[in-house]
């Protein structure tokens, strides 16, 4: 029995940065297969929500993430610069938004081709880890694109060429995300039940394992 997940996801979110690494290990080691499904930060999908929010909502989740990185022995730094062009005094989100628009089509674009968990696996870092600043600059995109077998050049030319075509991935992305029963990211959802967080993929797996999930079978051995 095939088993499918859907992932909602964000490049500006920490807690799905966080995500990747279970997230890869689910695949590799159970017969699932996640399509994650790239959607625009609450920043941008939700326009006012940090000016609405608790102030402490975001101190929180820059301690939690830390936390949560140190515990599961993650790399971790909030991206230089921000994918999300924000005021973080006024909390005023600008009309332009030129890294998170890029980042998002391009994670639409990896997803017409069926490959978006192993992209982001490939991009997110270069953002995340703090092994980069200025990770917009220069080719650290397409060095990390083109280790995981991506062509970002041809990527970015297809977007351009027909930038609504990966829009509507995205919002169709963002209707189904709305319909699963969360907003936040990152969401999987299984049979029409959503997880939400990086700390829910236990219980996401728990779930499966009731409805007959197995263990990929181990490769066999070769002899000498």
């Amino acid at each position: 029995m095939a088993f499918t997940v859907d992932l909602f996801w964000s490049f500006r979110s920490p807690y799905s940065y966080l995500a990747i690494p279970k997230t890869q290990k689910l695949v590799a080691e159970y017969d699932v297969t996640v399509n994650l499904r790239p959607v625009y930060p609450l920043a941008v999908r939700v326009p006012g929500f940090f000016k609405r929010a608790d102030p402490r909502f975001a101190f929180y989740v820059v301690l939690d993430s830390r936390r949560v990185a140190e515990r599961e022995g993650i790399p971790f730094r909030f991206p230089q610069p921000d994918p999300i062009v924000q005021n973080m005094a006024t909390l005023e989100v600008a009309a332009e938004q030129p890294y998170i628009h890029r980042l998002t089509r391009l994670g639409a674009a990896a997803q017409q081709e069926g490959r978006a968990l192993a992209f982001v696996g490939a991009i997110a870092p270069v953002l995340w880890n703090g092994s980069i600043k200025n990770w917009h600059e220069g080719d650290h995109l397409a060095k990390a694109a083109s280790a995981a077998g991506f062509d970002i050049a041809a990527m970015d030319a297809a977007i351009a060429a027909d930038p609504d075509r990966y829009e509507q991935i995205i919002a169709a992305n963002e209707k189904d995300h709305a319909a699963s029963g969360h907003w936040g990211v990152p969401t999987f959802v299984f049979e029409k039940e959503p997880f939400f967080g990086q700390d829910r993929i236990d219980l996401l797996l728990w779930r499966m394992e009731q409805k007959g999930l197995l263990r990929r079978a181990a490769p066999a051995a070769t002899q000498a």
